[in-house]
């Protein structure tokens, strides 16, 4: 009987307290991704920084009992640990508001030890808001950087306010291998970078990926599903039908197991019917990090 490889990848960025009205959840994009991509039956780690105070505490804390390891938080004994006020909308949709710039995880410092892991690992999942701040964004390039060539990096693009430049998009494009974003930030995105929409979403995601000579480009549509091209092939989802409690960190579930059988070299097909499965369970349950479902771990492994 053959068992599955465990693959180590890596959420690299902002760490966080999501703070609802009803009580705070561990958050930030590259921790939720790192949940995920364990609760597949992976090796997923997140890199990041807390500050030396309680939050800071509590956020190590909440990662041990969620089975994350720890070893490359870092503690920044300067800077306060990052917060973010969510509210929800009738529809489950977040709304944020994010702490300012200046937030531990906005000086994730480098180390050794990353240049080890970047080294080693099979994958890699960073988006544009950890990149605010100088000290994380070059962390983020220089990870990439010590990474192996054939190494899958997913550039999870994640708009927020307004921590992101042309900049930041265009040399994060040029370092990643895959693209993953939603169909309000692709013409956001394509405007930035100086590209014409050509007002169609496949048009303008096979220019992305022209542009940017990469393997992948995933543009989710929220209810509608996902479209994914990579070479010739595209493949359409068009979602599933779900009763949203909110969809806070159902893109980062969809983003780990997209990750998950990329390393695999399942069939696109594959890929997108999995992602989009696992995502809209997340948007069925309440939270980031909900407990596995063996059901639905069965159906998306």
């Amino acid at each position: 009987m053959s068992t599955q490889k465990i693959f180590k990848a890596v959420g690299l960025g902002e760490i966080l307290w999501d703070l609802f009205p009803e009580g705070k959840l561990l958050g930030g994009a590259p921790a939720n991704f790192a949940y995920h991509m364990n609760v597949l039956g992976n090796q997923g780690l997140a890199v990041s920084s807390v500050g030396s105070d309680k939050l800071g505490r509590e956020i190590l804390d909440t990662l041990q009992e969620l089975g994350v390891a720890s070893d490359y938080i870092q503690v920044n004994r300067k800077a306060a640990t990052g917060t973010v006020r969510v509210s929800v909308t009738s529809s489950g949709e977040p709304r944020f508001s994010i702490c300012p710039v200046g937030a531990a995880w906005d000086h994730i410092a480098w180390t050794k030890e990353l240049e080890q892991l970047a080294a080693e690992s099979d994958g890699l999942c960073f988006g544009s808001l950890a990149q605010r701040a100088p000290e994380s964004r070059e962390t983020i390039r220089r990870f990439i950087r010590s990474m192996a060539d054939y190494t899958l990096r997913i550039f999870d693009v994640n708009l927020r306010q307004s921590y992101y430049s042309s900049s930041i998009l265009s040399e994060s494009l040029e370092l990643c291998s895959v693209v993953k974003l939603n169909n309000q930030e692709l013409p956001i995105v394509l405007d930035l970078l100086g590209l014409k929409s050509m007002e169609d979403e496949q048009d303008d995601c096979r220019l992305l990926l022209k542009a940017f000579g990469l393997d992948l480009v995933c543009l989710t549509r929220g209810a509608g599903g996902s479209m994914m091209l990579g070479g010739d092939q595209v493949v359409v989802h068009p979602g599933l039908k779900v009763e949203v409690r909110d969809t806070v960190g159902a893109g980062d579930g969809f983003t780990a197991v997209l990750a998950h059988h990329l390393l695999k070299k399942s069939p696109l097909t594959r890929v997108s019917e999995a992602a989009n499965r696992y995502g809209a369970w997340i948007a069925g349950c309440a939270g980031a990090t909900p407990e596995p479902n063996s059901a639905v771990l069965k159906e998306v492994v």
